[in-house]
């Protein structure tokens, strides 16, 4: 299988995903800011990268439509969003509805967008985490694939939470991107399945320190 990875900085969710030895082919890097960190590790490991600027376009679904085209003619069989920071237009997300995947920094459907570990220290949750979803035209809302759970400190900052929470994603990202690559997980219907399973709304890790 061919999978190309979408980013907007340092990647450090590509590296993950690179460095897992997955059963396919990363066939190229896109980003939207050609000053992107990402661009450069994916360079040292002689794969294609491209640099599409969204500011060059005036709207977004110019944009998008760009940054479709350009994904196509890689001829992937899955996308995969590792902190690209643009929102997708509906028509995008349709294209490739079912072999999109994103991973968001909390336990969805809690705190959605932006801003997600200081929404959760002023929450006052006990456990935080990310989440492995497919992408659908609602923001951070698709079908979810599988989830990590940390928890929250008494003296947590913002920073802090995120570097235990990002050490979670480079856990479970290449584990969802593997399952997708062995043909093992799917979007039917609007469920994740995995495997021969039954549907479900996605596996959770447990809590870890």
């Amino acid at each position: 299988m061919r999978y190309v990875i979408l980013i907007s900085g340092r990647g450090s969710n590509m590296d993950a995903i690179l460095a897992a030895d997955l059963p396919g082919r990363c066939v190229a890097v896109i980003s939207n800011r050609p000053d992107a960190v990402g661009l450069l590790h994916a360079a040292a490991r002689g794969i294609v990268t491209v640099a599409l600027d969204h500011k060059a376009f005036p709207d977004r679904a110019a944009f998008d439509a760009a940054l479709a085209a350009e994904i196509d003619r890689h001829a992937p069989d899955l996308v995969v969003l590792a902190g690209f920071m643009r929102v997708l237009g509906e028509d995008f997300v349709r294209r490739y509805q079912g072999r999109i995947l994103n991973i968001h920094p909390s336990l969805l459907p809690c705190f959605p967008g932006l801003g997600t570990h200081e929404a959760a220290l002023a929450a006052g949750v006990k456990l935080h985490g990310a989440s492995v979803h497919f992408v659908t035209s609602v923001l951070d809302s698709g079908p979810i694939v599988i989830q990590a759970a940390v928890p929250v400190l008494p003296d947590d900052t913002a920073a802090t939470l995120a570097a235990r929470v990002l050490a979670q994603e480079h856990v479970i990202y290449p584990l969802a991107v593997r399952w997708f690559l062995e043909g093992r997980l799917r979007l039917i219907d609007g469920c994740v399945r995995l495997a021969d399973e039954t549907p479900a709304s996605g596996a959770l890790i447990a809590p870890v320190a």
